[in-house]
Parts: structure tokens; sequence; C-alpha cells
């Protein structure tokens, strides 16, 4: 016999933020959320994915994810996404990044391809990203980089 689930404040329905905007810290949109991401075996929220245009969706683990709220999913730091500006450490332009590679087993970020030209392109590791944000900041300066 079924019984009447009760639900609280803290309960939600996974469909609810279906089309919500997605917001970091700094108030920058990276899209709307499609699909929610749960483990089969623990029940628990383990990423979502962002939709932001035509055949633009990227996943984002639960790592990125401050909290969801009534109107959006709040992102406790930026993610790192294609076509974002790279820059040295100076904050001289690298190039933009052209493709993300990550982990077979576990879906996390290893390393950045960035375009440097119309048919150059190089790839960083996420050790030698400084930090993320409006722009992603490489540890060394663009000479550094060239002569390693």
């Amino acid at each position: 016999m079924a019984t009447q689930a009760q639900y609280d404040n803290k309960q939600v329905k996974a469909d609810d933020f279906k089309g919500k905007k997605v917001i970091d810290r700094e108030g920058i949109e990276y899209g709307s959320v499609k699909h929610i991401h749960i483990n089969t075996d623990t029940l628990e929220v383990i990423g979502i994915t962002v939709h932001k245009g035509l055949h633009k969706d990227h996943f984002l683990s639960r790592d990125y994810i401050d909290r969801f709220t009534e109107e959006s999913v709040l992102l406790s730091s930026a993610p790192i996404r294609i076509d974002s500006l790279v820059v040295d450490i100076d904050g001289h332009k690298i190039g933009k990044i052209k493709r993300l590679h990550m982990a077979v087993d576990t879906n996390e970020l290893e390393s950045i391809e960035v375009s440097t030209g119309f048919t150059g392109s190089r790839i960083f590791r996420t050790s030698e990203i400084w930090g993320v944000g409006d722009k992603v900041i490489l540890r060394q300066t663009k000479d550094e980089y060239k002569n390693p």
C-alpha cells in the first residue's frame, strides 16, 4: 500500500529546474538547465546539463553547483567553457579554448586545447591554470610558454 508523501521546504521535483537559468557568483549567465543527472545507486544529484544555444550543451559536475533556488541554479565557481578567452598571468591574450579534454572514467577536466592562431593550437594541463572567471588565466607569462 502506498503512502502519501509529505514534503518540506527542502524537497523539490527535478522537473521544476528544467529551463532555469544557470548563473555564477559574478552574475554571468551560462545558459539554462536541460537535464539533472542523478546517481542511480545513491539518488544524489551528480551534475546538470546546461543548454546554451544550438548544439551547445555542457555537463557541469556537482562540484560547480552551489545551490538550487526557485529562480536559478547558482554556481560556486565559474566553469571552463569552449570559446573562453585564455590569457597569461600578465593578462596577455594566448587564444580561445577550442576543446576540453575530460577523463573518461571521472568526467573531470584534464586539459584544455587553446587555438593560438589560424592553424595552431596548444594543450595546457589543469595544473597550468591559475584561475577561472571571465577568462581563463594561466600560471606563467606568454614568453615562458613559448620558451619552456
